[in-house]
């Protein structure tokens, strides 16, 4: 059920979640209550204690609310809401930088995969990793070792078939069952339980050798020397058996990070580190406690215990939610495959190793915390430099690349607080004869900004050009016809000269300038961006060009053909003494060049 009301009298004493808005109807605030009647009319005393509420309240319109059974599913509710629509006064955990995962599908014959992409679709998900090679790397054990199929579509056997790679389940030889014990060993792996793996692939080397099937005996010994040296790689141990998250955090008043270690059967197999947002006058309780409700409302993997540096609000909620989450994962196993209990316990460490782990968490998250605050300073020392009206956090640099006008692109890069955010990238083919710089960046800036304008996006708060003034001028007339108003500035390399609108000399930052470093790289980064691309495109022209079929010309006399003429079109047009002035063509090449193309 959902209403509109603005008297809290009107609200039923019954479980759910509210949600506080203004006058235009946006979300202020998302809550949940065992009693909205009671939870609710808090908000309406004459004197409310905390500052956040009193502003929060001057903004207040009217509520909505959903009725919900339990408080558990309020508490559910109360994440998935805050995660959609980010009220302004919730504590946000800001979860944008997409690791990589490891997912085992949840298909009849499961396939493991590496995503980004965290989705509820039944299945499994491991992770996340820091650095996307050590993942392939994982794959590329785990696929030979526990030979799961790697096809999309099961259209019968293929070459891994025929490499001993994948047993061909699509060949129907195989029963679900048979093919399930091998995502069971590869589930318990990425779960840490390395010993019992190695235990079972033991007893298989020991049946085959029992067997005289001596072949597959190697096979699996060789399976158990690969996942040794695995296992050799943790970078660290303990002296007992962990299935833990361990979670702590940093607060100096203007940032909040949350750093996580995921520890497995005694090793740390990964940490993620979250800025939140809307959370600096919160208590270290408040702050675990929204933290935890959206980090696990995901498909994310539970442990069976949480170390916290606080104990949080709403302890024994949260342990039934999570206890219950774990319950639901379990549903449809074996009982010899449940390794542990549904049960979920939250604590607070005081002394021994467990501690001590914690001290290392919240000493990792005063190092991320002291890192944002350095990119914070460049950035605000930016602002200050430009004259720009907020402190630049999503930066949006441009460059272009073409060869004489020729197979022009541009690159569009993104930075936020001072990081690269590559998934953010843009590149493009760009359609404007050449050569010409100013139309080509014309060209480039409509597309993006056009699209931004007509999607309702966010315009970043900074825009950087490669190059003087005219490129600056292009860009602040594309902007203005959009009516988009955000900070631009054009960086001229040279000099490394920034030039401005209104102001007609250009400013040069120091050279010390933390600001100054941080444009350096967005503008060399938009430069490699571009180039990468360019190269590739040529690359790929020079691989699939017809002049392929002419004798006498190779890769290196088909590269400096393009060099001089920029693509094949201009080839084509030449006549046979432009062609013979391209250095490695002689004459009587030349007209074998002209003969063929025409």
């Amino acid at each position: 059920m959902s209403t509109m009301i603005t008297n809290p009298n009107d609200l039923p004493e019954k479980p759910g979640v509210y949600l506080l808005k203004d006058v235009h109807d946006k979300i202020l605030y998302v809550g949940k209550a065992k009693s909205l009647k009671k939870r609710v009319k808090s908000y309406f005393k004459d004197e409310l204690e905390d500052p956040k509420t009193r502003i929060l309240m001057r903004q207040f319109h009217h509520l909505d609310y959903l009725v919900t059974d339990t408080e558990k599913e309020a508490l559910i509710l109360e994440s998935n809401l805050i995660k959609k629509h980010l009220p302004r006064y919730n504590i946000r955990l800001k979860d944008d930088k997409r690791y990589p995962y490891i997912k085992i599908t949840s298909e009849d014959y499961p396939r493991l995969l590496i995503t980004r992409n965290l989705r509820e679709d039944n299945s499994y998900y491991y992770g996340p990793f820091t650095d996307v090679t050590s993942v392939r790397s994982i794959l590329k054990l785990l696929k030979p070792v526990f030979r799961l199929r790697d096809c999309k579509r099961m259209d019968g056997p293929c070459l891994n078939y025929q490499i001993d790679l994948c047993p061909a389940p699509c060949t129907g030889k195989l029963t679900k069952e048979e093919y399930q014990e091998n995502v069971e060993k590869v589930k318990m792996f990425l779960e840490g339980r390395h010993t019992e793996v190695l235990d079972l692939l033991k007893k298989e080397m020991e049946h085959a050798a029992a067997n005289q099937d001596y072949e597959k005996a190697a096979v699996i010994r060789d399976q158990l020397l690969s996942l040794g040296e695995v296992m050799e790689k943790q970078k660290m141990e303990f002296n007992r058996n962990l299935d833990q998250d361990v979670i702590a955090l940093s607060n100096d008043g203007e940032i909040v990070v949350v750093v996580v270690f995921r520890v497995r059967d005694g090793k740390i197999m990964g940490k993620e580190d979250f800025l939140m947002e809307g959370a600096q006058e919160n208590t270290p309780q408040e702050i675990l406690a929204a933290f935890i409700k959206q980090y696990y409302s995901g498909p994310r993997q539970v442990p069976s215990e949480i170390l916290l540096p606080v104990m949080i609000q709403d302890k024994k909620l949260i342990v039934k939610w999570l206890s219950d989450k774990i319950g639901a994962e379990m549903e449809g196993m074996d009982s010899k495959q449940v390794q542990k209990s549904s049960a979920v316990s939250l604590r607070v460490p005081e002394e021994g190793l467990e501690y001590r782990l914690l001290q290392m968490v919240t000493k990792n998250a005063n190092l991320i915390l002291n890192h944002h605050k350095q990119s914070r300073g460049a950035l605000l020392d930016l602002k200050n430099y430009l004259g720009i009206p907020r402190i630049p956090r999503r930066i949006e640099a441009f460059d272009i690349s073409n060869l004489g006008g020729k197979m022009a692109v541009a690159s569009m890069v993104v930075f936020e607080d001072g990081k690269a955010k590559k998934n953010h990238y843009r590149k493009y083919k760009l359609k404007t004869p050449g050569p010409d710089d100013y139309a080509m960046m014309r060209e480039v800036l409509t597309r993006r900004y056009e699209k931004l304008a007509r999607e309702g996006g966010t315009p970043p708060e900074l825009v950087v050009v490669d190059g003087g003034r005219g490129q600056l001028n292009i860009a602040t007339d594309v902007l203005n016809s959009l009516n988009i108003k955000t900070g631009v500035i054009g960086l001229a390399k040279e000099f490394e000269q920034v030039f401005i609108p209104e102001i007609p000399i250009p400013i040069i930052l120091p050279s010390n300038s933390p600001a100054l470093h941080l444009l350096q790289r967005v503008r060399d980064e938009a430069h490699r961006f571009a180039v990468t691309y360019h190269k590739n495109l040529r690359q790929k022209n020079l691989q699939t060009s017809p002049l392929d079929g002419i004798p006498g010309i190779g890769p290196k006399r088909k590269m400096n053909l393009l060099r001089h003429f920029g693509d094949l079109e201009s080839i084509q047009k030449a006549n046979a003494d432009e062609i013979a002035d391209v250095n490695g063509i002689n004459r009587k090449l030349a007209l074998e060049i002209y003969n063929y193309l025409h």
